[in-house]
């Protein structure tokens, strides 16, 4: 079969100082119209064509009439030291459906148009763990995932039931796309589930029969997670509402039961119910080795017992954002909740010192910025230090509204509003997953906010050093005009 048409090419945004790139004439700004005679659909396949030793390449180049060759010659895996400008060349496959629960479509008006886009794209699955419904996937899709093993994928099940997952997706298609997930397992491919809970929708009894599903028809699942429904104040579904403390705790007592269930039947739990229900349920976390090695940390599965044991010390429980596939790609473009945070440095923010910094003459105050869920999971660990320059702030998030409490979507409208609020010359620690190249989801800067503040990378450890260190005079500065290049995908979140 043949590769879809190529509406696009891949435009250079960046090239590196004396790279294989930068040698052979590359400049910011050119499109790579094709690589050894191909052109690539997306940085998947271009990340094969620029793994060889030899590139010819086919440039455009604004004010130049006309394309013209670039021969680029390097070491085999050799970087070609440029990123391009989007991890997808020919159309993004959009989605079709129209949840009720979507996030996207609780927006506020007047946000850039890119955090609007709904993605059912199976590459952007692989590539940065955006949840995909499967009713758009074909078999040209199956045969390109199994062919080249992309994989993991990430799937959104919200019911095995034909007719109430149709229902909750408004779309047909719901009813049937689940096939493409049994094949995805025939072919030996590694796939994380997730279910979006919506109170009186798909939970209990709907749940445990979605979960009754998955054990008979999808053993081979490497996890599945049960998060709660988002609600913000733009919402207009009236059916669409926040679970109660006693909805919360249900579903947390169905998860356990349920993971007993796994794991008599097929020797681990796969099921796990999202931090948020312990917290809006008031009960403490499940035990760390629960988690079995955390393979959903990014969505909200045990990364509060994972922050608590890096906090602690434990380095190999320092999750932060794990950068998936992208991690080894050359050229690929940061983006989603799993891309690396870069143009902040947080280097001199998480230095060890030589001790504790209380009681120094140069040590000024800390404060923490973070989401109200955040400020739960912070408070006791910070109480074991047993300092008293060291206070929370937890940020209510008016933006969003609702029951939005996340650090993860803060904005800069709102730490504003509450840093105008705070001392000068404290020391402010944000965490990096509000951030995506150095902007908010409102599109604000760190520049724009009314104080200095110091970003740290999401995990324990790295908080921890922070606190043990002097931190930095203004560190905000250092990147918070860089601009973002990819759009924020809300397509990830709930």
């Amino acid at each position: 079969m043949s590769a879809p048409r190529v509406t696009t090419a891949p435009k250079v945004v960046a090239v590196t100082e004396s790279s294989p790139a930068a040698l052979s004439g590359l400049l910011s700004g050119d499109e790579l119209l094709s690589l050894n005679g191909r052109s690539p659909r997306d940085v998947i396949e271009y990340s094969l064509l620029v793994d060889e030793p030899e590139l010819d390449l086919l440039v455009r180049r604004r004010g130049v009439t006309a394309p013209f060759p670039v021969t680029v010659s390097k070491e085999p895996g050799e970087p070609l030291g440029i990123e391009v400008s989007s991890a997808v060349f020919d159309r993004v496959r959009t989605c079709d459906n129209h949840c009720e629960f979507c996030f996207i479509h609780q927006l506020p008006k007047g946000m850039r148009r890119s955090l609007s886009m709904k993605d059912d794209d199976y590459r952007l699955s692989f590539l940065y763990g955006n949840f995909t419904t499967l009713t758009r996937f074909t078999e040209m899709d199956l045969e390109r995932v199994l062919t080249e093993r992309l994989s993991p994928l990430f799937v959104s099940i919200h019911a095995t039931d034909p007719e109430v997952r149709a229902d909750m997706l408004r779309n047909r298609r719901g009813a049937t796309s689940l096939r493409w997930l049994s094949a995805l397992l025939a072919g030996g491919i590694e796939v994380h589930g997730q279910i979006v809970v919506c109170p009186d929708r798909n939970n209990g009894p709907v749940l445990d029969d979605t979960l009754a599903g998955v054990l008979d028809r999808y053993p081979e699942l490497a996890t599945v997670a049960c998060v709660p429904l988002g609600v913000s104040t733009f919402s207009n579904e009236e059916a669409m509402r926040p679970h109660t403390v006693d909805e919360a705790a249900g579903v947390c007592d169905q998860v356990e039961r349920w993971q007993d269930t796994f794991l008599e039947s097929i020797g681990r739990r796969m099921v796990y119910a999202a931090d948020e229900y312990y917290l809006m349920a008031e009960r403490p976390f499940p035990p760390a080795v629960t988690y079995e090695g955390f393979p959903q940390h990014e969505n909200g599965l045990g990364m509060a017992r994972a922050f608590e044991a890096a906090f602690g010390g434990d380095e190999h429980a320092a999750l932060g954002v794990r950068p998936g596939f992208f991690a080894a790609v050359d050229g690929a473009p940061p983006s989603g909740y799993r891309a690396s945070r870069q143009g902040l440095r947080t280097e001199d923010a998480s230095r060890p010192t030589d001790g504790p910094l209380e009681g120094r003459a140069d040590a000024s105050p800390i404060a923490i910025l973070t989401g109200e869920y955040g400020a739960l999971v912070l408070a006791p660990l910070i109480d074991s230090l047993g300092r008293n320059d060291i206070r929370l702030v937890p940020v209510h998030n008016k933006f969003f509204g609702g029951n939005i409490g996340v650090s993860g979507l803060l904005t800069g409208t709102d730490l504003t509003t509450v840093l105008a609020d705070q001392p000068e010359g404290h020391r402010y620690l944000l965490p990096d997953s509000c951030l995506s190249e150095g902007r908010f989801l409102d599109d604000l800067t760190l520049a724009d906010l009314p104080r200095a503040v110091e970003v740290v990378p999401t995990d324990g450890l790295s908080l921890r050093r922070a606190l043990e260190s002097p931190g930095q005079a203004s560190p905000n500065t250092l990147s918070a005009s860089t601009p973002a290049r990819v759009p924020v995908t809300l397509g990830a979140s709930r």
